[in-house]
Parts: C-alpha cells; structure tokens; sequence
C-alpha cells in the first residue's frame, strides 16, 4: 500500500504547481522538483527528500514538496512527520482531497480524534481506487471499534462494490456483517424470544451448522406459533427433502410443505422448481418437465429451472434444445458446477468439442473451489449453503 501511495501522490501537479506565476526563480524551483520526482522513480528517497527541501527554500508554500514529503515520511512510518508537511499542504490548498485523506490515515495511526473528520470528508470524494479503499478502511475500522456498526456496515458496503476481490475488504465486511447479525438476534432474542421468528431463526443457525434434524424441530415449532409465517413452511420443505432426497416419505412430506407455501404466498418460480426437482427424483419425467417448464415461464432467470429443462431435455436425446437452457444457466449463475457439467455433456452430444473441454474445466475448478469451501466450513462447525446440484459421478468424456 505504501508503494502504491508513493506513485499516486508523488506523480502529479508537477507542471500545475511547479510554481507560482511570475516568481523569479521559477525555473530552478521546476528544476529541482524534477530532479525530486526522478529520484523517487530510482528509489532514492533521501535524495528527493532533499529536493524538495531546496524547493520549500525557494517557496514556502509549494504545495507539491509537502506533500511529497508527507508521503516520504508516511511511507517511512513516520507519522508525526507526515502529519506536519500534509498539515502544511492543506492550509495552503484546502481542496486536496488525496492529501486530506492521507492525513487522517496518519491521525487515526497516532490515535488521534481528528482523523475521523478528516476520513469522513475525503472517503466520498476520493477517486483513485486504492487510496479511496484504504480510507474506507480506517474510517469504517473507527465506525466498528466505536460500536456504531449501522455506519460501519454503510462504508464497507462501498468497499465491497469497489474491490469485491480483496481479501482485507472481505474479512472487514465478515467482521462487521457478522456482528451487526448478532446485535439484530440479540435484539430480537430480547423483543421476541417465544416469537415464531425467534425459532425461524434458530432453524437457520442450525442449518448452517448442518443440524437438519434440529433445523426441522425449530421451524415445525415456529409454524406452531404461527401457522401463517411467510417463508417457513418453504424453508421446512428444503430442510425436509434435504435430509433425505432418495426417501418417498421425505419428499411427500416437503411436497406438503412446498404446497402451503403456495398456498400462503402463490405460485412462484422456486416452488415450481421444488415441484419439479420432486417429481424427477419419483422418475416422473413429464410432470417434472411440465414443473420446470411452468418455473421457466414464471421467470426465465431462474437457474435450476434452466438446469432441469435441460437435463430432461437430454434425457429425451435432445441436446440442440437443451443446450438453449444450459447455456442460459451458465450465465444466470456461472458459478453453478452443475450447469458446467451438462453443458460440456450437451456440447460433446453435439461435436462441439473446443466448447465442451471449455465448460469441463471450469465445472472442475469450480468443483474443486467449493470442495475447499466445504474443508473450511467444516473446520468451522458450519454448513455451505446448498445449492441442489445433482452432478453424476461419471466425468463427461469430451473428445
């Protein structure tokens, strides 16, 4: 990060503000803050630092020397330093949002209150990417450790849209989102703790633990307290047919469940896919269709019922219409391994080999990605939410 900050403060204005209009000395000022910034780009920090100190000789209120020497000493974790040459930049320009912003870095790493403002003020209208992120940072870390995770959650929300690939941002935003779930259950275990959503929530802590059977005990006891919650007779049903697929009883029983969730809320592209994922574990081929067809119809988007079109299709020796509903499917949800896996089946049916090995490695990484994901749930006691993929063991054999 440091690195990345030397090259962005380090290399602007150089022209803009070499110096002022009409000084005499202009020439040697513009000189010397060249000679600056070509000793930063050869590593040379103490040489530049020296620059710049001739060219504050010559104008005290160059604004490019302190802050480049704020950044030399940022960079050197000389934060008293860096605060003073910065502070100086400000007062003599007020609308340097990057040098601003750099600034309450250094007061939040000294401690100090009036980092906050100063974060608070340049974090909005910050530009450059990584500079805005580590703002964003420190300002949201103040928001956390000050117990106001509302604006914790606001300013790392920012960050995720920004940098949705970044590590330290999406351990920040586990942090914050985790607890301000807590604070929520808390709250509700104080406001509600016999409430049917009290018990709807225990089923879903219990099913991230992988405790089905203790998941389907709390959400029976919710639709107990009240029979007309929305959601729950939905959630039952996955629950039920989750814990044992292969079992007529099971999927009678989520069949029932998915029923009154129709029945509360009408019919949706979900429930029909549920409808449809049953009826082909009984081998009913057509009413599975028909479910996944009506699913498809309700919302062309929905992916497992693109997935389900296209694996009956196959089934039927159809791979020119179900390659219409696959390829769908890997767009709707392009890290659905199953859609990978039949699209590379229906691309081999149909001699489309370069597409075909295409869709096998990526159903392979993908494979192996979430296996890794599930490793580190299980060290954890947790459960990955599921995501119905009914992947054969036999690998697609792409000529």
């Amino acid at each position: 990060m440091a690195a990345t900050l030397c090259v962005m403060l380090l290399a602007h204005g150089l022209d803009a503000r070499a110096a002022q209009p009409g000084q005499s000395n202009s020439a040697e000022i513009h000189s010397h803050l060249r000679a600056a910034f070509d000793y930063l780009k050869a590593n040379d920090a103490d040489s530049a630092t020296r620059e710049f100190q001739a060219v504050l000789a010559l104008d005290p209120k160059n604004t490019d020397a302190y802050e480049n020497l704020g950044v030399i000493a940022f960079v050197r974790r000389d934060y008293l330093k860096a605060e003073e040459y910065l502070r100086k930049a400000l007062a003599i320009n007020p609308g340097l949002v990057k040098t601003e912003g750099l600034l309450g870095i250094c007061e939040k790493r000294l401690g100090r209150g009036s980092a906050q403002p100063l974060l608070e003020k340049s974090f909005p209208k910050l530009k450059e990417k990584n500079l805005r992120i580590q703002v964003g940072m420190e300002l949201a870390s103040i928001y956390y450790q000050g117990g106001d995770l509302d604006r914790a959650a606001s300013v790392t929300h920012s960050l995720v849209d920004l940098d949705p690939d970044n590590v330290e941002v999406l351990y920040l935003a586990q942090q914050v989102y985790s607890d301000l779930a807590d604070d929520t259950l808390n709250k509700l275990a104080i406001l509600g703790p016999g409430s049917a959503r009290m018990q709807q929530v225990i089923a879903e802590r219990l099913i991230n633990g992988g405790d089905l059977k203790g998941a389907i005990e709390h959400y029976r006891k919710a639709m107990e307290i009240n029979p007309r919650l929305p959601d729950v007779h939905y959630e039952l049903g996955e629950a039920i047919l989750q814990s044992g697929q292969r079992d007529p009883s099971a999927q009678a029983e989520a069949e029932k469940e998915f029923r009154a969730a129709e029945g509360l809320e009408g019919d949706t592209a979900s429930l029909e896919s549920q409808f449809g994922r049953i009826a082909f574990l009984q081998s009913d081929m057509d009413q599975a269709y028909a479910h996944y067809k009506r699913a498809f119809e309700l919302n062309p988007g929905e992916t497992e019922a693109q997935i389900g079109l296209g694996r009956l299709l196959m089934a039927k020796n159809n791979p020119e219409e179900a390659i219409k509903y696959l390829r769908m499917a890997v767009q709707s949800d392009p890290l659905n391994a199953e859609a990978h896996y039949r699209l590379a089946t229906s691309c081999r049916k149909l001699g489309l080999t370069g597409e075909a090995e295409k869709e096998l490695k990526l159903f392979q990484e993908i494979k192996q990605t979430k296996d890794r994901v599930r490793e580190l749930y299980r060290q954890m006691n947790k459960t990955p939410k599921q995501q119905d993929e009914q992947i054969p063991e036999e690998k697609p054999n792409v000529p």
